[in-house]
């Protein structure tokens, strides 16, 4: 069974993080959601809100594709992580060249510490690759429209949230 493993804070998730989940089951039979709890981040939204969030969007995800999606959060290593689920494959998303340099060091590390584990990059969809969740928390605080970037539920959690 291939086992993917796609980790990110996802606060929130974005039409970005839904493009990228959807294409990623071609590529594995089940596919991890590793949800970082990262406290450094300072996130907007609690773990358990945002591991609730990933699955009800992943629960219509399922029940328009099928597969197999486990939402997983996580505090350790990210290559602990994927052993822990089983993982041989990280997916990552890119959008833009920033991104890349970045990733590029993290597979460097990570590649040292497991070599049998792989990263696949995978680039937005051309429509996504300027949604940012720090972009759309900043638009939603100051009151701007958000529903091209995040799904309506995630959009009341966001007007909720900021009042």
């Amino acid at each position: 069974m291939r086992i993917g493993l796609y980790p990110g804070t996802f606060d929130p998730i974005t039409l970005g993080h839904i493009d990228i989940i959807q294409r990623a089951m071609a590529l594995v039979d089940r596919l991890v959601i590793g949800v970082a709890i990262n406290r450094d981040k300072g996130p907007l939204f609690a773990l358990e809100d945002r591991v609730a969030m990933v699955e009800a969007e992943c629960d219509a995800i399922i029940a328009g594709t099928g597969g197999e999606i486990v939402v997983h959060p996580f505090e350790n290593l990210l290559i602990d992580c994927a052993r822990d689920v089983g993982a041989g494959i990280i997916i990552r998303g890119l959008r833009a060249v920033a991104d890349f340099e970045y990733e590029f060091q993290m597979v460097g590390m990570n590649r040292a510490l497991d070599a049998s584990i792989e990263t696949v990059f995978m680039m937005a969809d051309a429509r996504r690759q300027a949604i940012a969740s720090r972009l759309v928390k900043e638009i939603a605080r100051l009151g701007g429209d958000v529903s091209s970037f995040v799904t309506p539920p995630v959009v009341a959690a966001l007007k909720a949230r900021y009042g």
